[in-house]
């Protein structure tokens, strides 16, 4: 009697919090409110900035007798120091206590501090395996910052995984499946140098503007990944002539649910090739705010639709794919990089 084929096992993702720089706040945001804090990658985090302008994301726990820093427990910033609000000592950008009410700080009273990078205004933080430092830095500002649109940004919270929202990148076919896009063509292989992945393709999308007019956009788009949770995304839009910038950025904050973040800009539109979209007649300041507003509408349209199946979807170690499904696996044995042992990602064939 034959033996019988064992099934391959499927399992789940080992860590919630792969390595990789993620998105905290911008630095509007935290200035505005002098000290902000947040549930980041399992983490209680507070960010500042001091009077040099030098960003400080921290552990949002006291060293002395462990009282919560966060502004909703009294920790406020003087002098650009975050001050506890149980016992007053005060700690500078590198986390070090620096002066108590009463007495000589002690030198062991020193708050965890994350590693920033500042993209645009967006601030990240690096969250390294067991704590090292950073193993790689994201790409600098993009040039040319004076023909663009201010960023536009949208926030939303679900249960998710940002290994599973990044695998977006790669997964053409469900741009036509769930989001109806047309055409959709890889022109470029996907690429992998280290922790950046690089994909680019073409696709068509019918939109409907203001229930009246119908138009096809063309597009070419290139991404570049930098680990899981930052994804950078140039779009040419050829009928109208249009440059966008798209940043979606994947942040654990719990380990169950995570945030996702988008955040656009547009070039300035000097001659619009197409007037049906109104583009014309519009003000030339007004022009790139308006159509920013509307990517990042419809990107928050799409990542609904998304959303719709990514919390409630099981990870499949060992999924059965078909030709369509293009460069999933390839994906996966990139990702095994960010996390501490590589078998916590199956990158394995089917």
């Amino acid at each position: 009697m034959p033996a019988r084929r064992r099934e391959p096992g499927n399992g789940s993702l080992a860590s919630p919090f792969p390595e990789g720089w993620y998105f905290v706040a911008t630095r509007q945001a935290v200035l505005k409110a002098n000290l902000i804090q947040r549930a980041w990658m399992g983490e209680n985090v507070v960010a500042w900035c001091d009077e040099s302008e030098r960003i400080c994301v921290a552990h949002a726990v006291c060293p002395h007798l462990g009282s919560d820093l966060g502004p909703a427990a009294g920790g406020r910033i003087g002098n650009g120091r975050l001050i506890c609000p149980f016992h007053g000592y005060e700690f500078d950008a590198t986390g070090q206590c620096v002066a108590t009410p009463f007495a000589t700080p002690p030198k062991t009273a020193r708050l965890r501090v994350f590693e920033t990078q500042e993209v645009l205004g967006l601030i990240f933080a690096w969250w390294g395996i067991e704590g090292r430092a950073p193993q790689w830095s994201l790409a600098a500002d993009p040039p040319d910052q004076g023909s663009w649109s201010g960023l536009e940004m949208k926030t939303l919270r679900f249960p998710g995984h940002p290994q599973e929202t990044t695998e977006n990148s790669v997964d053409l076919a469900h741009l036509r499946y769930v989001h109806g896009y047309d055409n959709v063509t890889p022109v470029q292989q996907m690429s992998v140098d280290g922790p950046c992945l690089e994909t680019r393709f073409d696709f068509k999308r019918s939109r409907t503007i203001a229930r009246a007019v119908t138009l096809t956009f063309d597009c070419s788009v290139s991404t570049r990944v930098f680990g899981l949770g930052y994804s950078f995304v140039e779009i040419r839009e050829h009928s109208i002539g249009m440059d966008a910038r798209l940043w979606v950025l994947a942040t654990p904050v719990d380990g169950t649910v995570i945030d996702l973040s988008l955040v656009s800009q547009v070039r300035e539109i000097r001659e619009p090739r197409r007037r049906l979209a109104g583009l014309g007649f519009l003000p030339l300041r007004m022009r790139a705010p308006i159509m920013n507003k509307f990517i990042v509408s419809q990107q928050r349209r799409d990542v609904l639709q998304d959303v719709a199946i990514w919390s409630r979807k099981q990870y499949r170690s060992r999924p059965r794919l078909c030709r369509s499904d293009g460069k999933i696996m390839p994906y996966r044995a990139y990702c095994a990089q960010f996390y501490p042992d590589p078998s916590d990602c199956d990158s394995s064939t089917p």
